[in-house]
């Protein structure tokens, strides 16, 4: 082999070495630091409108009905790293789970990134597992596909139980 050629050799693997270094570092600082939380929260540089004012007549929301006295309308973790957090319900659905964009961000390690989701349809709420690994459960009963839930209802995602409440 001529004297370029190996080099050429000693160059590439000098790089690769490098590019080595820099992935392992790049990995262990993921590990010491975790990962990045992003807010979900839109900064506002306007003040916000004022809304008009709401009566019973119009259900207290403009354009919508007033939801069942019965219905819950807050998940509260009762048991696990989180106890004592409290999250509204919103219609369009709230997934529970590790990842970071999860409404509710568990903190348990038998729960998947998209664990759990409880939503709204036809009047009532329902809770459906979104293909986790350890299952949900419902009461005593491991969920198998959308069920309805009532308020008082427990949840249980690994060690940690979350309630439905009014």
């Amino acid at each position: 082999m001529s004297e370029l050629t190996l080099t050429i050799i000693r160059l590439g693997l000098l790089v690769l070495l490098w590019v080595f270094v820099f992935s392992v570092v790049g990995v262990l600082r993921g590990d010491i630091y975790g990962t990045r939380v992003v807010s979900r929260t839109p900064r506002r540089s306007t003040p916000p409108k004022r809304q008009p004012a709401r009566t019973a007549a119009d259900g207290g929301r403009p354009g919508r009905r007033q939801p069942h006295s019965t219905a819950p309308r807050t998940l509260v973790v009762t048991q696990g790293p989180l106890t004592g957090t409290t999250l509204p319900l919103r219609e369009a659905g709230t997934v529970i789970g590790r990842n970071p964009e999860c409404a509710l961000v568990l903190d348990d390690d038998f729960a998947s990134g998209r664990h759990a989701r409880v939503f709204h349809q036809d009047g009532s709420w329902f809770v459906e597992d979104l293909g986790s690994t350890n299952g949900t459960f419902l009461g005593q009963e491991r969920l198998t596909s959308a069920r309805p839930v009532e308020a008082g209802a427990a949840l249980r995602i690994g060690k940690t139980v979350i309630e439905l409440r009014r």
